[in-house]
């Protein structure tokens, strides 16, 4: 049997709220697909929101780690980690049926983007996209 796929464009979306609804999908066992991730936004003023992820990189001893992701698409996939079980057999599973990518594939060109009714970055003053936050803790652009 094979699981139903949603396909979601996080362009514009805030990032916590769409994370929710992706953690959602995926433990009802829906396969979920992202993309554009790195135009997902954060809210927030730059300053806070940089000083707060920079913390999460630079935590830990750089061998052992704990590593947290630098590039959007691993970024976004590592806050929907955590709104899962994902120690538990259940939340593994449903972490496993969760894909994020940068821009649009082009196996994924033809689908039905679903779009989660938040309204864009243009209500609000003070946001911060996911490419710029990738950017600003050092990834390479890639995307």
């Amino acid at each position: 049997m094979q699981a139903e796929k949603v396909y979601f464009d996080a362009e514009g979306q805030v990032v916590g709220r769409l994370a929710s609804r992706v953690a959602k999908e995926a433990l009802k066992g829906k396969s979920v697909f992202i993309v554009n991730a790195e135009k997902a936004v954060i809210t927030g003023s730059k300053e806070f929101v940089i000083k707060f992820f920079r913390e999460k990189v630079e935590r830990g001893d750089p061998y052992h780690g704990p590593f947290y992701p630098r590039i959007p698409d691993r970024m976004l996939r590592r806050i929907i980690r955590g709104m899962l079980p994902y120690k538990k057999p259940k939340g593994k599973e449903a972490f496993k049926r969760v894909k994020v990518y940068n821009s649009v594939p082009e196996t994924l060109s033809g689908a039905n983007l679903i779009s989660p009714g938040e309204a864009g970055k243009s209500a609000r003053k003070k946001f911060m996209t996911l490419g710029e936050l990738s950017q600003r803790m050092g990834a390479k652009k890639t995307w």
